[in-house]
């Protein structure tokens, strides 16, 4: 049995959804599949955007051959054979090169990546990549060099809807108003994850409702709209929760925004900046921890990386708190704001020329003095008082 997310795989551009960014008539991609001139590319996006349906569309545009492998269960060995049987039939024939379309290409190593190389440098093929991780990690510098990466979208609301739309009409079954919202908001912009879970509810009743979503999805639906209040709600509970040095609490609603599908680098960006806001120079690796986190989850992805999430929240949580330096800085912003650009006192301006060296610029200027170095009207302001050891 054919999946739905199969049977709707738009087979043209003017069927396809989304990624306008890319594929309005006026843009890159449009305008080389009008003058059938592709180039080798890297399709960066999550996952059910539309990059392996893109790639084969491509390949039909142009009239080119199409092979198709994955990095999961194709070794490199197997993909130069059926190249090198491609190249061998073309040899006295005016054809396009083949299209090579390598899904998760980040899975293969650097030397496997290396293989390639040649065989775009030289023409013989037009490689596709398809990959969920950021390129810059992932694939090797040579190969991005000859590539365009090309950054796709999750789906919008819109885009979904439509989606939504030719899925009920191919299952010839209705979904209420609240089971879709719900429906959209749980995909976290996968059609594929769509489409997958409206099939399964559509076997269990032709009118489609809440319960219906939530057991296709085999787990808990959760009230969490990303756009309101309930959003904003625990994202503060998870602050306050780990301000308060709270393990228990900040896991819990970490875990409540994974599971309702979060921005991993939302919730990772908020920990960078807590790391500095409420713990800063009580204990300063807790920057270094949360900007490691956030490179997990630029490098890793769901679901794995809400365990980097975990770990990162358990040692912010039980870090030593401190809000001296947020404070003093905003506490300086404030008198800048306040008073605008001070005259900055002569003896620690720059004195590049001979006339500011005459007009005194840097004039006893010591490296390590202890003199209030602040312009004149703010002579003793003291911004940074820290926090009192234990």
């Amino acid at each position: 049995m054919i999946p739905l997310s199969d049977k709707l795989r738009p087979k043209t551009l003017k069927d396809f959804v989304g990624q306008r960014h890319l594929l309005s008539e006026d843009k890159l991609l449009f305008q080389s599949l009008k003058s059938k001139k592709i180039f080798s590319m890297i399709l960066w996006g999550p996952p059910g955007v539309g990059k392996t349906t893109i790639a084969r569309i491509i390949a039909s545009e142009t009239a080119s051959e199409f092979l198709e492998f994955s990095a999961v269960n194709t070794g490199i060995a197997e993909v130069k054979k059926i190249i090198e049987g491609v190249k061998s039939e073309r040899q006295n024939l005016l054809l396009p090169p083949p299209i090579v379309f390598i899904d998760e290409i980040h899975r293969f190593n650097k030397a496997q990546q290396d293989a390639f190389l040649p065989l775009v440098e030289t023409g013989q093929i037009i490689l596709i990549g398809a990959t969920t991780e950021n390129p810059s990690f992932e694939i090797i510098a040579p190969l991005l060099s000859r590539s365009r990466v090309l950054v796709l979208q999750s789906l919008s609301e819109k885009d979904l809807l439509e989606i939504i739309k030719r899925g009920l009409k191919e299952l010839n079954v209705k979904i209420d108003k609240k089971a879709k919202q719900l429906l959209l908001e749980l995909s976290g912009g996968d059609a594929r994850v769509l489409l997958n879970t409206l099939e399964i509810a559509a076997d269990l009743n032709k009118n489609i409702g809440l319960k219906e979503v939530e057991e296709a999805f085999q787990k808990k639906a959760l009230m969490y709209d990303k756009a309101g209040e309930e959003h904003y709600n625990t994202i503060s509970a998870f602050i306050k929760s780990m301000r308060a040095s709270n393990v228990d609490s900040a896991l819990y609603y970490l875990a409540r925004m994974v599971l309702a599908g979060e921005d991993p680098f939302f919730i990772a960006r908020r920990m960078v900046i807590f790391a500095s806001e409420d713990i800063g120079q009580a204990q300063p690796t807790a920057l270094v921890v949360a900007n490691e986190v956030f490179r997990a989850c630029e490098t890793i992805g769901y679901p794995e990386c809400q365990i980097n999430l975990a770990h990162g929240v358990v040692y912010l949580c039980n870090a030593k708190k401190d809000r001296s330096s947020y404070e003093a800085y905003f506490k300086a912003l404030e008198d800048v704001r306040n008073y605008g650009n001070l005259p900055i006192p002569l003896i620690i301006r720059n004195a590049p020329t001979e006339l500011m060296k005459k007009l005194e610029y840097g004039k006893g200027y010591e490296k390590y003095t202890k003199a209030d170095l602040l312009p004149e009207k703010l002579k003793g302001k003291k911004y940074y008082i820290p926090k009192p050891k234990d």
